[in-house]
C-alpha cells in the first residue's frame, strides 16, 4: 500500500510511485543505494544511484519535517493557542520554510516593541484597528481609554502607536504575505554591491563586484559565492532593490478593508513600517541567503561530478611502474612498485642544480629500469616536473629504452604522505617516499589510491571551503561509494581504505576483512567472507556481488554477478549440458539461453539481462583505456607560451564557468565557457571532465596575474 508521504515523494521526484515505495522498505532495512541500483532493479523499476539518491534525499526530509510538526505542535497546545484550523495547516504542510512561517507567530522572541505593547495591554486597542469594523468620529474618544499610567501609557498618541508596533509585528508574522513577498524579492529583485571605502582605490580579485547589478534569479552561482566571500572578507556590501510600491500595493490590498475608517492613514503607515523594518531586511538576507544556499549545491554537484570522473580514471592497469617526486634541493625521490603496487626499491636522484648529478642520476635510472623491467615512469607535476621529465626523456633516447614516461597529478599525494593510512603502510619510510609510492600507484590504479585522501584534498573543486561541509562531505561520499563499487574491487589485494567504501562494509568491518586475510591467507571464493568476524548474513548480501576473487573456485565469484543469482546460472549451465565455467564468455553459448524461461517473482528480465551482461564479459572494468597527455619540452614556463599556440593539455577542474587545464608550465590556463564549444552549452561538463587529455590554442597571457586564457580546438 503506497501511503501519502511515498505519493508526495514520487511527485516531488517524477518517479513511479511503486518505486519509490520500494526504495523506501529497502532503506528501512540499511540497504545501500549502490547495492538497491544494481540488484534490485526489479523493485525500482530500474532506477539509477542519483534517482534513488533523490527519493533518499526526499525521504529524510519529509522525515524531518514530520520530527518539526510534532515539535511545534506540542509547543503551540502548551500556549493555549492551537486551533483545529491551525492544527491542519501544519499537519497538511510539506515545505519546511513555511512551517515555520506557521509558527512564527508563536514562536517565543527576544522583546519587541510589539511584545511591550501587549504587556501594558494594548492587545485590545490593536484588534479594534486592524479589524477596522468601529465607527468612530474622534481616535482620542477611543485611544484615551488605553492611556495608563501604571503601566506606562501616557498619552493616547503613545497607545496608538504601540497598538501600531502590534499590527506591525503580526502583519510581519503573517505567513501568507511573507510568502508572497519571499517570491517577489526571488523573481523581482535586483543584486547590487559596492566596495567599501577602504578598498575603493586598492586591487582586488573581487574589482569586478566594485559596482556590480544583476537580477538576483539570473546570478550565476560561481558570483553569488565571490559576493558572498567579498562580503565576508569586507571588500564590498552587498542589497537587493525591488519596487517597494508593488508590495504596498498588495499588503494594502490585504489589510484595509474600509478607506474610510478613522485609522486609514495610521494603517497605511503602519504597513510601510512593518515591511520596511520588519519584513524586508529578514526577507532580504533570507532571499540571498537561499540564493547562495543554491549555489553552493552547485557548487558541490560540479566538485561531485569533478571527483567521478577523476576517480574513474583510465588505469595503466598492474605495470611494473617507476615513481618519481620530483625536486631541486632535496632531489627526486624515486621508487619502484610491481604490478600489485608493492613496493620493490626506493632511492633518490639529483639531476637538477643546486648538486646537479646527472650522470649519476642517469646510471641510478638505467640499473632500475634494467633490473626490474617498468613499462611506465609516473612523474608527479609539482616542482621540477617538467625539467624531470625532460631528463627521463633525455636518459631514454640516449641508451634506447622504451619506457614512457607520464607526468601524473599531485594533488592529495602530500596529505596521504602525512596521513594515518600512509604511516601505517610504510612506518619506516620518509614522507616524500611515500609520495613518490602514491604517484606511481596513482597511475596503476587512480581509484585505489585515491580513496585514502579525503576528497576536499583532492583539489577538483571550487569555492569548497565555502559550501556547507556536511553536505559536500555527504556528496563526495556517494560520489566515492558510487565508483568503489561500480568498478569492483579485489577481494584478496584489496586495502582497508578501498575496502570501507564497499557497499555494507564501511571501515571497521574493512579492518576485520584485511587483518583476517593476513592471518588466513587469501580468500579462496566469496563465501569465505562469511568467516570474518562481525560479517554477517546482511553485510554479505550488500557487498558480495561488489567483490571479485580472481582465483576463486567457483568462475562466477569474479563477475559482477551476485551470489544469490548463482543457482540461476548453474541451471543455466545445466539446461545447456555443460559446466558454469564453459558459458562464462563463450558468446556462442550464451546465445542459447532463452531468459524468459529463468524468471521468477524475485528475478525478472532486468536481473536476467544484467546476468548474459556479466557472462559475456565478467568483471569488465567500466573506465576508459588508458591514455595519457605528451606535454611539449619546449615549453616550461608561462614565458615560453606564445599567442595562438596549440598544445595539448589535462583537464585538472571544470567549474560552471570553464575548464583548468594543466599545459607544463606550473599554472593551469583556463579555457572559459565560451571558448569550450563551437555550439552553445549550459554547462562545461557537457564537453569536458576531469582527467581529459585536450588540445588547446594560447588566447592571452597575463604575466603579472599568472592568468592563461586558453580555447579548446575540437
Amino acid at each position: 500500500m503506497i501511503n501519502t508521504l511515498e505519493m508526495q515523494i514520487a511527485i516531488d521526484t517524477e518517479l513511479n510511485a511503486k518505486s519509490v515505495n520500494n526504495c523506501i522498505d529497502l532503506f528501512k532495512q540499511d540497504a545501500t543505494i549502490p547495492f538497491i541500483a544494481r540488484y534490485r532493479k526489479e523493485m525500482t523499476g530500474g532506477l539509477d544511484e542519483v534517482q534513488i539518491l533523490q527519493i533518499y534525499k526526499q525521504w529524510i526530509y519529509y522525515k524531518e519535517l514530520e520530527e518539526r510538526k510534532i515539535t511545534i505542535l506540542k509547543s503551540i497546545e502548551e500556549q493555549g493557542k492551537l486551533t483545529p484550523e491551525l492544527s491542519k495547516l501544519i499537519s497538511d504542510c510539506k515545505d519546511k520554510q513555511l512551517l515555520e512561517d506557521l509558527y512564527l507567530p508563536y514562536k517565543q522572541k527576544r522583546k519587541t516593541r510589539a511584545s511591550m505593547a501587549i504587556e501594558k495591554g494594548l492587545g485590545p486597542l490593536a484588534k479594534i484597528i486592524i479589524e477596522q469594523t468601529l465607527l468612530l468620529k474622534n481616535k482620542d474618544d477611543l485611544l484615551v481609554k488605553y492611556v495608563n499610567l501604571d503601566k506606562g501609557v501616557s498619552t493616547p498618541q503613545e497607545a496608538l502607536q504601540g497598538a501600531l508596533d502590534i499590527i506591525a509585528e503580526t502583519i510581519s508574522d503573517n505567513a501568507d504575505y511573507r510568502k508572497y513577498i519571499r517570491q517577489y524579492i526571488s523573481s523581482k529583485g535586483i543584486l547590487l554591491t559596492k566596495v567599501k571605502k577602504d578598498w575603493v582605490d586598492k586591487s582586488s580579485k573581487y574589482e569586478m563586484y566594485y559596482n556590480f547589478s544583476e537580477p538576483l534569479n539570473r546570478a550565476a552561482s560561481h558570483r553569488i559565492l565571490a559576493i558572498r566571500r567579498a562580503e565576508q572578507e569586507a571588500v564590498i556590501g552587498w542589497k537587493i532593490e525591488i519596487q517597494e510600491q508593488d508590495i504596498f500595493t498588495y499588503l494594502e490590498a490585504k489589510i484595509i478593508k474600509n478607506k474610510n475608517f478613522i485609522f486609514f492613514s495610521d494603517l497605511r503607515l503602519t504597513i510601510a513600517d512593518s515591511f520596511k523594518r520588519l519584513l524586508f531586511p529578514a526577507l532580504e538576507t533570507e532571499a540571498f541567503t537561499i540564493q547562495g544556499a543554491n549555489a553552493e549545491k552547485e557548487a558541490i554537484a560540479v566538485f561531485a561530478t569533478n571527483l567521478r570522473n577523476l576517480l574513474l580514471t583510465a588505469p595503466a592497469g598492474q605495470k611494473c611502474i617507476i615513481g618519481i617526486d620530483p625536486g631541486f634541493r632535496t632531489g627526486c625521490k624515486i621508487v619502484v612498485i610491481d604490478e600489485n603496487s608493492k613496493l620493490l626499491k626506493y632511492t633518490s636522484i639529483f639531476p637538477h642544480e643546486p648538486v646537479k648529478e646527472i650522470e649519476k642520476s642517469e646510471k641510478i635510472i638505467c640499473e632500475l629500469i634494467s633490473q626490474y623491467k617498468p613499462e611506465l615512469i609516473a612523474i608527479g607535476n609539482g616542482t621540477a616536473s617538467k625539467e624531470t621529465m625532460q631528463f627521463i626523456k633525455k636518459t631514454l633516447t640516449e641508451v634506447e629504452l622504451k619506457v614512457i614516461p607520464v607526468i601524473v597529478s599531485e594533488a592529495g599525494a602530500s596529505v596521504y604522505s602525512a596521513s594515518d593510512i600512509a604511516r601505517a603502510e610504510f612506518p619506516e619510510l620518509d614522507l616524500t617516499v611515500r609520495g613518490a609510492i602514491a604517484i606511481a600507484r596513482r597511475l596503476q590504479d587512480p581509484l585505489s589510491e585515491l580513496v585514502k585522501v579525503d576528497p576536499k584534498s583532492i583539489g577538483v573543486g571550487q569555492y569548497q571551503h565555502d559550501v556547507n561541509q556536511k553536505d559536500l562531505s555527504e556528496s563526495l561520499q556517494f560520489e566515492v561509494e558510487y565508483c568503489v563499487n561500480k568498478v569492483g574491487v579485489e577481494l584478496n589485494t584489496a586495502t582497508s581504505s578501498i575496502l570501507g567504501y564497499v557497499s555494507g562494509i564501511g571501515p571497521a568491518l574493512a579492518k576485520n576483512i584485511v587483518q583476517y586475510r593476513a592471518v588466513n591467507g587469501a580468500f579462496p571464493n566469496r563465501k569465505a567472507l562469511m568467516k570474518v568476524p562481525k560479517l554477517g548474513a546482511k553485510a554479505f548480501l550488500q557487498c558480495a556481488g561488489f567483490l571479485r576473487v580472481r582465483n576463486s573456485n567457483n568462475p562466477l565469484d569474479n563477475s559482477a554477478i551476485h551470489p544469490e543469482s548463482y543457482a540461476i546460472v548453474e541451471t543455466m549451465a545445466k539446461d545447456l549440458a555443460v559446466c558454469v565455467k564453459d558459458i562464462i564468455g563463450y558468446e556462442a553459448q550464451i546465445k542459447r539461453i532463452d531468459i524468459a524461461k529463468y524468471k521468477s517473482d524475485t528475478c525478472g528480465e532486468l536481473t536476467l539481462q544484467d546476468v548474459i551482461k556479466e557472462l559475456n564479459k565478467p568483471g569488465i572494468d567500466p573506465r576508459a583505456e588508458f591514455s595519457y597527455a605528451d606535454f611539449s619540452s619546449e615549453i616550461n614556463e608561462i614565458s615560453d607560451l606564445k599567442i595562438d599556440m596549440v598544445i595539448e593539455g589535462v583537464v585538472t577542474n571544470v567549474a560552471n564557468f570553464g575548464a583548468f587545464v594543466d599545459i607544463g608550465v606550473h599554472q593551469d590556463g583556463l579555457i572559459h565557457i565560451s571558448k569550450l564549444s563551437d555550439k552553445f552549452i549550459r554547462n562545461p561538463s557537457e564537453v569536458v571532465a576531469v582527467g581529459n587529455k585536450v588540445k588547446v590554442k594560447v588566447l592571452s597571457v597575463d604575466m603579472n596575474l599568472k592568468r592563461i586564457s586558453l580555447e579548446r580546438i575540437p
